[in-house]
């Protein structure tokens, strides 16, 4: 009877102790770690057009960031995180970018190479001071045994005097010329009056006397031999040159 009794027992003690453990609280399981948020990184990209120019010429500076709280561009500052800027470098630079942000920075450069322009070429006057006096002054014509001025005469001697008023250390020898027909002593009196006539217009244009000096040849100089008219035509004339 006693060791009945102490089964029974035994058997109510481990009755309540699974009904105690059976009423003790479930513990909840912890979540799982989560990864820190990484930013991302900043990129950047920067050029130049054109990249190559000469001193004067302008160039466009494009850029374009992402990811960036601030960009700046060295020797012009703080810009947009995207953008255009013309700039005008007087020598050869190289921009650099840099863009910054939460996820660090980045950098991007564009070299822009500057030339001088070619000098002037000054063209080189190769002409002695006689050739560059025959192609400036021209020799005025006149009609058969005359020596009135014709109109292309003084058209003539109008440009003559500005090129000796543009350079007045020169000094001339007006000489007066004839055909053939006539006499020796005739011809030298009409070279005369022709040369005269020539200087006085020069002279009115502003030419000092003491820079001409007038000689006759007559019929003695001729510049074509030939018996026509064309010929005849080209001897009767007030021709120029320098005086020496």
């Amino acid at each position: 009877m006693i060791s009945r009794n102490r089964v029974l027992a035994g058997i109510a003690l481990l009755v309540a102790l699974v009904a105690v453990s059976g009423c003790k609280k479930k513990q909840p399981v912890p979540p799982p770690p989560t990864a820190p948020v990484v930013a991302p990184a900043p990129t950047a990209e920067l050029t130049a057009t054109p990249s190559a120019i000469t001193t004067g010429d302008q160039v466009q500076l494009s850029w374009r960031t992402t990811n960036a709280t601030s960009v700046s561009i060295d020797g012009i500052g703080d810009v947009p995180t995207s953008g255009v800027k013309t700039v005008k470098p007087s020598v050869s630079t190289t921009y650099h970018l840099v863009a910054r942000g939460e996820g660090g920075s980045a950098d991007a450069s564009a070299t822009v190479t500057v030339t001088a322009p070619p000098p002037v070429q000054v063209p080189t006057n190769t002409l002695s001071a006689e050739e560059e006096f025959k192609a400036n002054v021209q020799d005025a014509f006149f009609d058969y045994d005359t020596y009135d001025i014709r109109g292309d005469a003084q058209s003539v001697l109008a440009k003559d005097a500005a090129y000796l008023v543009a350079h007045p250390d020169i000094k001339i020898v007006l000489g007066g010329y004839c055909d053939e027909r006539g006499s020796n002593e005739y011809n030298l009196a009409l070279g005369q009056n022709r040369a005269d006539a020539a200087k006085k217009a020069l002279v009115a244009a502003g030419i000092a006397e003491s820079r001409i000096r007038v000689v006759s040849y007559g019929k003695e100089k001729p510049f074509c031999s030939e018996s026509t008219e064309e010929c005849w035509q080209q001897n009767r004339r007030a021709g120029f040159s320098m005086d020496r």
